[in-house]
């Protein structure tokens, strides 16, 4: 739903899923901290504000994050759209900018994955907004699309691709294919090419990677710093140590970093943990080979995409809400189950 927010359809909290109630309404204890490390020998989590955290089982389920710092500039001057409360904090001060006229002519995006398209696609709808409320040409900030390869949305069908390739080109954007990024400054990009793009910001969709912390807990990691784990969901290493989602890497088959697979490893996850406890068998996770996956445009048009399959049109965007609508149902109303949970019965004092 990040694009939706970037497009205006969402207000943040609309996008967010309240964890604090969550954890209330499951019966666990909810700490908001920063996790920094593992010491495995005496199966404690640690904490960046707190005492560490002792545990029989473990989870890891932190996600992933743009890989910024190897190339030079790019932590200085670059926001990522992960984690999401840096990104909309940059994102709210690029629109005070663009709305106070302040010297926003060019916004560069790296990153020629789903995100990316996306990204850029709903920033060029609610700039359209923004700027065309007050008069002025839409076409008055340049938008740039960079990608490492050469084209975009690789992991895709190519009629995908040519469909998204050509609403890119009706909506301005130029994309910039064979484009990996090799420093960034406050003026804009520089290409392996050596070429220049200025770009007054500069928002960073690609090149994920698991936490860095992760290196020192002695786990075995791919090459992109995600746990290695197998198909009970068991890191590699450590029985006793879980992961899932995005931070999870799972071979035999790959699966990508996408949402469909966290949403579905859960149950699994879940149910595993409680078998550990128990001492019984675990069960396995198996991957499915294709999904479909819905890339928003931002006006209220989608692309549909699922192994060979495409289809285009506000009834696909419309899909995408109810199916986003329905997945953020399922953890509405926590606070007064949680009223109701902690209710006295009749007759008790």
């Amino acid at each position: 739903m990040l694009p939706g927010y970037v497009a205006g359809d969402h207000r943040y909290d609309e996008a967010h899923i309240d964890l604090e109630g969550l954890a209330r309404f499951a019966g666990a204890l909810f700490v908001r901290d920063e996790v920094v490390g593992i010491e495995r020998g005496r199966k404690r989590v640690l904490c960046l504000g707190r005492e560490p955290l002792d545990y029989d089982l473990l989870a890891i389920n932190t996600g992933s994050a743009p890989r910024m710092a190897e190339t030079p500039g790019a932590a200085e001057h670059a926001v990522g759209v992960k984690p999401i409360d840096g990104f909309a904090a940059r994102w709210e001060a690029i629109l005070d900018r663009v709305r106070a006229r302040d010297g926003v002519r060019s916004i560069a995006v790296v990153g020629g994955g789903a995100a990316g398209v996306e990204v850029v696609l709903a920033i060029q709808h609610r700039l359209r907004a923004e700027i065309g409320a007050g008069g002025r040409d839409p076409r008055a900030i340049a938008l740039h699309l960079l990608s490492a390869g050469p084209t975009i949305l690789a992991t895709h069908n190519a009629r995908v691709r040519s469909a998204l390739l050509r609403i890119l080109a009706e909506r301005g954007v130029s994309v910039h294919l064979n484009a990996e990024v090799t420093s960034v400054s406050a003026a804009g990009v520089r290409t392996a090419r050596e070429s220049f793009i200025h770009a007054d910001e500069v928002i960073w969709a690609t090149r994920a990677q698991g936490a860095p912390w992760l290196r020192s807990t002695g786990l075995d990691l791919d090459e992109g710093g995600f746990v290695r784990v197998d198909h009970t969901l068991q890191t590699r290493t450590d029985p006793l140590i879980f992961a899932s989602g995005d931070v999870a890497s799972l071979d035999n088959p790959s699966v990508e970093k996408a949402g469909v697979f966290a949403v579905r490893q859960g149950p699994v996850l879940a149910g595993n943990l409680r078998r550990a406890v128990e001492g019984r068998p675990l069960k396995q996770y198996r991957p499915q080979r294709s999904w479909l996956a819905i890339l928003g445009t931002g006006d209220h048009y989608a692309v549909a995409s699922r192994g060979r399959f495409k289809a285009e049109g506000r009834w696909v965007w419309r899909l995408k809400r109810w199916i986003d609508a329905r997945f953020m149902a399922r953890f509405a109303g926590l606070e007064s189950a949680n009223r109701s949970r902690t209710r006295p019965t009749r007759g008790t004092d």
